[in-house]
């Protein structure tokens, strides 16, 4: 069973920088496209960044120029580098993984963005 587990979270002021990290274990990481969503109070959630498992990297538009999405295939993890972090980024923001079809999720790591 795959699991994730996100850190990094916390509170940041805007036009700071803030570095999540999501664990992969449980399966073949290298097989695993995997990314980031977040949700808003009162929002659905959102696809934030992408990796695939080639590297290559998707981003929303909200975030392109701003945030880097990075895997490190030796420690199976996912990182997320948030730059120039602006009060709407603030959200609760939730690591996933596509493993074989099946789509997995963490339990999620608080961002707070203060002005």
């Amino acid at each position: 069973q795959v699991q994730l587990v996100e850190s990094g979270g916390g509170l940041v002021q805007a036009g700071g920088s803030l570095r999540l990290s999501c664990a992969f274990s449980g399966g073949i990481f290298g097989v695993a496209g995997m990314g980031w969503y977040r949700q808003a109070p009162g929002k659905e959630r959102d696809l934030v960044a992408g990796i695939s498992t080639s590297e290559t990297p998707t981003y929303a538009e909200s975030v392109k120029g701003r945030f880097t999405i990075s895997r490190d295939n030796a420690k199976n993890t996912v990182d997320l580098q948030m730059n120039s972090v602006k009060p709407e980024d603030t959200a609760v923001y939730y690591c996933y993984s596509d493993h074989y079809g099946v789509r997995y999720w963490g339990k999620g790591t608080l961002v707070t963005v203060s002005s």
